[in-house]
């Protein structure tokens, strides 16, 4: 799934801009569901409602399995490569690649937790979550826009995972085409 960050010829800056964009926007929208979904554990926790608590649990450990930790996955390949080989993303890389082993601990400790230890597994998963994507967005990402060399719309091309099922990109219409 490894796909390389470089591009092979000069960038094409609508193509980086709609890149950029449409990775905010399913960072944004992630955030938001984690957010929602944290937010009704919590509640349930808080109202002492067992049932709604399992069923709270059970939806957030399924989408921490089957969204969050498959896009911070999918990032350690294409998204991070070329940044990590720049001197100026080595520590960054280095960086976000340690909150991506928290946020899998953390979900290993939320899918074995109860009660106010799975409130606050939740929402610590939320808020280095949050850190995680700002850091993305305001540093990683521009770094690999402004690099020559670099290309972010080939580094998220086809990984749904990274921008999600929205910025799809037609087949034949050349690299970084998407609708």
């Amino acid at each position: 799934m490894d796909q390389p960050a470089a591009g092979t010829g000069p960038k094409n800056a609508d193509e980086e801009a709609e890149a950029l964009a449409a990775v905010e926007h399913h960072h944004a929208g992630m955030l938001k569901r984690l957010t929602a979904l944290t937010e009704t554990l919590v509640h349930a926790v808080r109202e002492q409602d067992a049932v709604a608590e399992h069923s709270a649990h059970e939806v957030l450990v399924e989408w921490c399995e089957d969204d969050l930790v498959p896009h911070t996955l999918a990032e350690e390949g294409p998204l991070y490569s070329g940044p990590r080989n720049l001197p100026e993303g080595r520590l960054l890389v280095d960086g976000m690649l340690a909150e991506h082993r928290v946020i899998v601990a953390l979900v290993e400790e939320l899918r074995g937790s109860a009660g106010v230890e799975s409130a606050v597994a939740a929402g610590s998963i939320r808020n280095i979550f949050a850190l995680h994507l700002e850091k993305e967005n305001t540093l990683l990402m521009p770094l690999i826009v402004a690099t020559p060399g670099l290309s972010l719309a080939r580094a998220v091309e086809g990984l749904h995972e990274l921008v999600g099922e929205a910025h799809v990109h037609r087949p034949g219409t050349g690299s970084g085409s998407s609708v």
